[in-house]
C-alpha cells in the first residue's frame, strides 16, 4: 500500500489567505464608507438662500457738505449802533468812564445824541475793566483835588457824578495809593488862604459829612501843621 502524504493544515493552503485577504479589504471599504457619509453629515447644511443671495455692500461713509460760515453778526447791525459802540470804548478807553456814565453821554441830548437803541449795543458789546476805570478815577480825584476816601467813594458812586457801582467804588478806595493825612492838610491850607478860616472852623469843614469827610486823626494831623 502507497503511504498517504499528510494533510496541510487549512490555514497554510492558500485558497484560505486569499478568502482572508478579500474579508478584510471589503472591511476597510465599508468603514470608508461609513467615515465619509458622517463627514457628510457633520458639515452645516447651506440653504438656497443664503446660495443665491449676493454679497451684500459695505455702506460708504457719507461725506460731510462742508459748513456754510455763520454770518458775522456784525454784518448786520446799522452804523449807528457800530459808532455808538466805537465812541463808548473811546469813553472808556481815555476818560476812564463808567458803564453808567457812558450811556448817559451817548444818549444826552448835550452829548453824543445816539438813540437808546444804538447805546444799548454799545455797552452791552463792550468789554472793559471797570473796576480799574474806578481805581483811576480814585486816584485822579485824590491827586487833583485833594479829597477825603470818604469823598471819592461818594464821588464815584454818585448818580451826579462817576456813576460805579458800590463795588467798583469800593475796590478802588481799598486799592488806590494817597496819603489822606497829606490831602488834608492841602485842603486845610485851601481854606485857610481862600476864606480865611479859623483852625476851628476850618477842623469842623473837614469832618463834616456836608464837607470834605476825613477822618478826625487826619483832620487833626492838618490842623497840627497849618501855618499859624
Amino acid at each position: 500500500m502507497e503511504k498517504q502524504k499528510p494533510k496541510k493544515p487549512f490555514y497554510k493552503k492558500w485558497w484560505v489567505w486569499l478568502i482572508a485577504i478579500i474579508i478584510v479589504f471589503a472591511v476597510n471599504s465599508n468603514d470608508d464608507d461609513k467615515a465619509d457619509a458622517t463627514k457628510e453629515e457633520n458639515k452645516p447644511a447651506v440653504t438656497e438662500s443664503a446660495k443665491d443671495k449676493p454679497e451684500e455692500k459695505k455702506a460708504e461713509p457719507q461725506k460731510e457738505e462742508p459748513k456754510k460760515e455763520d454770518t458775522k453778526v456784525e454784518d448786520n447791525v446799522p452804523r449807528e449802533h457800530k459808532s455808538a459802540l466805537s465812541k463808548a470804548e473811546s469813553y472808556a478807553k481815555t476818560m476812564n468812564m463808567s458803564k453808567n456814565a457812558i450811556f448817559d453821554q451817548l444818549t444826552s441830548e448835550y452829548g453824543e445824541k445816539f438813540s437808546v437803541e444804538a447805546a444799548e449795543y454799545a455797552m452791552a458789546n463792550l468789554e472793559f475793566d471797570w473796576k480799574a476805570n474806578a481805581l483811576k478815577k480814585a486816584e485822579s480825584y485824590s491827586e487833583s483835588m485833594h479829597m477825603s476816601k470818604k469823598g471819592v467813594y461818594d464821588q464815584l458812586t454818585s448818580e451826579h457824578g462817576e456813576q460805579f457801582t458800590a463795588d467798583e467804588a469800593q475796590y478802588a478806595v481799598d486799592n488806590m495809593k494817597a496819603d489822606f493825612n497829606k490831602n488834608a492838610l492841602e485842603k486845610a491850607k485851601s481854606y485857610q488862604e481862600s476864606m480865611s478860616m479859623s483852625p476851628e472852623a476850618i477842623r469842623d469843614q473837614l469832618t463834616s459829612d456836608y464837607g470834605e469827610k476825613f477822618t478826625q486823626a487826619e483832620a487833626d494831623y492838618a490842623i497840627a501843621n497849618l501855618d499859624k
